[in-house]
């Protein structure tokens, strides 16, 4: 198991990553978020250029996962953390995480934040677990209410979401 940043060449396989963790969702009564296209080549090439999507690699060296950061309010907020199911519950996930809490604590972020879904199991109770905590409303950055209000425009309020952060 390992992580580096994404090469360009991966960029393909990091969309089939995310339809396959995402086809969980339907199991969780949210085919709509089962059924949400992935992020674009285009932007999956816009933060792989950036130095902002790092990739798992499973025990046999296969990208299994993936990670997206954007930098907002002086922290490094986790845009996107997906793994394969197949590759799920191993420690890709968390691994992925720590080594972007790394990278930004090395660039001085005072914090990871993330935006999920507060009753999904993979969701908020997983990052709570990889040392994230739910932040009050008074808590919100001005970004991260500003994201909040797309999600809800993108529909995202029909299931209950939260703003979480990870000190460093």
């Amino acid at each position: 198991m390992g992580i580096r940043e994404a090469e360009a060449a991966e960029l393909p396989w990091l969309r089939e990553i995310e339809r396959a963790a995402g086809s969980l969702f339907r199991d969780a009564g949210m085919p709509e978020i089962a059924d949400d296209d992935p992020p674009s080549p285009e932007v999956l090439a816009a933060y792989q250029r950036a130095g902002r999507a790092w990739v798992g690699l499973d025990d046999t060296g296969a990208v299994s996962a993936y990670l997206l950061a954007d930098p907002l309010d002086g922290n490094v907020h986790v845009e996107q953390v997906s793994v394969h199911p197949r590759a799920a519950r191993r420690g890709l996930g968390r691994a992925l995480i720590d080594h972007v809490a790394g990278w930004a604590a090395g660039r001085g972020a005072p914090a990871l934040t993330l935006t999920t879904f507060r009753d999904v199991p993979w969701n908020a109770p997983y990052y709570a677990r990889c040392g994230f905590r739910v932040l009050a409303e008074g808590e919100l950055t001005p970004g991260l209410r500003e994201l909040r209000a797309r999600e809800a425009a993108h529909g995202l309020d029909r299931w209950p979401r939260v703003c979480m952060r990870r000190d460093l």
